[in-house]
């Protein structure tokens, strides 16, 4: 999720980034001189930005986005959508718990908007792991076209028996399940996420959030949510994406971006040996879906700033999710 309830339409990339990272839960101090040195990047995104309405139309999967994401309707989140150029977007629901931290809609929020427009918009089911009822919520959103459990953003360990749960059941109904890890918050003890994946092979799971993007970087800091040194290879992220061919990558929300920019030869490097675990998201409760104070259309100009070979980059935005999600 990303951090929300800020009108940020106005603001540089830098800016913005600057507002993810010091104005919500478990926030980093920013100094002057590491603002500043982000910014070299925003020329070049501006350019990208000002420039996608006249690119060519190709298949676009958000694999990332929300109903009533921060009070936004229906109507706003499907323009949104459109302006950034999505053809299909993944509804992730929140469980009968928390909204996600965002005021997100539950389970039947996202089958009605699916309903209403069943080409352009998917869904995944979702509850609170914890929850005795967790099984025949999620089985039911299952059984009506669902095609993947999450976001599932809640306070247990990433290789606890609730874990467990959600991958029995995706193993069973064969789909994925997505997981925003926090640390000391959400899916908690990433360096125990190995076991999860060993345990069910058969299950894809897709990482997102502050801890699964800080740890790219072999020194990551825990407790840094989004840091913004050099980085160094071979991370716990790194690892996973190269040692378990079940685990993906979700590059949306200001954690995402702030992978792409924060070691920018690093970003390339990256996404040049995970090409094909690497998926787009957006993430982002903008109601415009352009300009630099939207976070979705900042990801898709980076995107497309640091990968110019377009082979790769329909991988990133098209063709990884299309086969993971199994659209």
């Amino acid at each position: 999720m990303a951090i929300s309830g800020f009108p940020l339409r106005s603001l540089s990339l830098c800016a913005e980034i600057w507002i993810l990272m010091n104005c919500g839960p478990g926030r980093a101090l920013l100094s002057r001189r590491k603002f500043l040195a982000c910014s070299g990047s925003v020329l070049a995104t501006s350019a990208l930005l000002q420039s996608a309405e006249s690119a060519p139309l190709e298949p676009i999967i958000d694999i990332h986005q929300h109903t009533t994401y921060s009070g936004r309707t229906n109507d706003q989140l499907i323009a949104h959508q459109k302006a950034m150029g999505v053809t299909t977007t993944i509804l992730l629901p929140a469980g009968s718990l928390y909204g996600l931290d965002a005021e997100c809609g539950r389970n039947d929020t996202v089958v009605e908007l699916s309903n209403q427009l069943p080409r352009d918009y998917l869904f995944f089911a979702n509850e609170v792991s914890d929850l005795p009822a967790a099984r025949e919520e999620i089985e039911r959103y299952l059984k009506k076209g669902a095609i993947g459990i999450g976001e599932q953003k809640f306070r247990v360990a990433c290789d606890s028996p609730h874990l467990h749960l959600m991958a029995e059941i995706a193993r069973e109904y064969g789909v994925p399940v997505l997981m925003h890890f926090m640390h000391g918050r959400y899916n908690t003890g990433i360096e125990n996420m190995h076991k999860t994946l060993e345990k069910f092979p058969e299950v894809s799971f897709i990482g997102h959030a502050q801890t699964w993007w800080g740890n790219i970087d072999k020194n990551h800091k825990q407790e840094e949510l989004y840091p913004l040194t050099k980085v160094t290879p071979g991370g716990i992220t790194d690892r996973l994406l190269t040692d378990y061919p079940n685990m993906f990558g979700d590059m949306s929300a200001g954690s995402g971006l702030n992978f792409l920019i924060r070691d920018e030869d690093h970003a390339k490097a990256f996404i040049q040996r995970h090409q094909n675990k690497l998926m787009f998201g957006s993430d982002c409760n903008d109601t415009i879906g352009r300009g630099p104070g939207c976070q979705g259309a900042q990801i898709l100009a980076n995107i497309r700033r640091l990968v110019p070979n377009r082979a790769l980059q329909r991988k990133l935005l098209y063709e990884n999710a299309k086969r993971v999600l199994k659209i």
